[in-house]
């Protein structure tokens, strides 16, 4: 055991493009998106073993998080010991919650990635690295690519990454307009008004692209759950037209199924 007690940092996870492809016979739809992090903004988890179970909630958004097994974090520590009872123990899980909860920046997922992140740090453990990314996926689409943590191209429904390199000097803000916007009701509203995906997948992805490539690249793709999503709850219309009129601004796009927005 590698001390008493471990902090993880669950960094805001942004879609910079999302193209819903298909829906499968298990009603999971293919995506293929480009995903980056923030880490400046994020969750921060702290863990230390204990005879059981626990979690604790703290920091200005912690009403708003699920308490007990609805939460995702904890369940993804019950998972990791079910799944490999001897390279893991029971934990007390601390969260201090700065992330707003369903908003399109994975917030629940990157709490649950960092909880694996600081488990395995926590024991000295090193499970096989399929069967993690395997484990993530159960516990959710966007669990893996969290546990990842760096920018990549996500494409399945949430199993397939593959690096992507992201430029420096490309800066981001993040607007969330404080509405929470429910990712089934998104996507059963693109299954009713039809999907804007006549483009099908991702163009071609610049190897190394500078700046100004990169938001090129990124004006030719979409997130076709923006506009079911603006539907839902109209203020991401709204702050999407702000970020555009802002001097500098080379994008504004929401991120996931909002209702955080990004502007590079």
């Amino acid at each position: 055991m590698n001390g008493q007690e471990v902090k993880e940092v669950a960094p805001a996870k942004v879609n910079l493009a999302l193209h819903v492809l298909r829906r499968r016979p298990d009603g999971y739809h293919e995506l293929d998106s480009l995903v980056a992090f923030v880490p400046q903004v994020a969750d921060v988890l702290r863990l230390a073993p204990a005879s059981g179970f626990s979690l604790e909630v703290e920091g200005p958004l912690a009403d708003a998080v699920p308490a007990g097994d609805a939460n995702l974090a904890l369940r993804a520590a019950r998972a990791l010991c079910d799944h490999w009872p001897r390279l893991f123990a029971p934990v007390r899980v601390t969260l201090v919650k700065r992330l707003p909860v369903a908003a399109g920046i994975g917030g629940g997922s990157a709490d649950a990635a960092a909880v694996i992140r600081a488990m395995c740090h926590l024991y000295g453990a090193s499970p096989p690295e399929e069967e993690l990314r395997a484990l993530a996926l159960q516990l959710g689409a966007d669990v893996p690519v969290c546990l990842h943590g760096r920018a990549v191209r996500m494409r399945g429904v949430g199993e397939r990454l593959d690096p992507w390199h992201l430029p420096p000097g490309l800066f981001v803000v993040l607007v969330n307009p404080g509405v929470a916007v429910s990712t089934a009701r998104v996507f059963a509203r693109l299954a009713r008004e039809g999907a804007s995906n006549e483009g099908g997948a991702l163009s071609p992805l610049p190897a190394h692209p500078d700046p100004e490539e990169c938001v090129r690249h990124l004006r030719q793709q979409r997130n076709d759950l923006q506009r079911p999503a603006c539907t839902e709850a109209p203020v991401i219309t709204e702050c999407l037209a702000l970020l555009s009129s802002l001097p500098g601004v080379q994008l504004a796009r929401m991120s996931g199924s909002g209702a955080t927005c990004l502007a590079l």
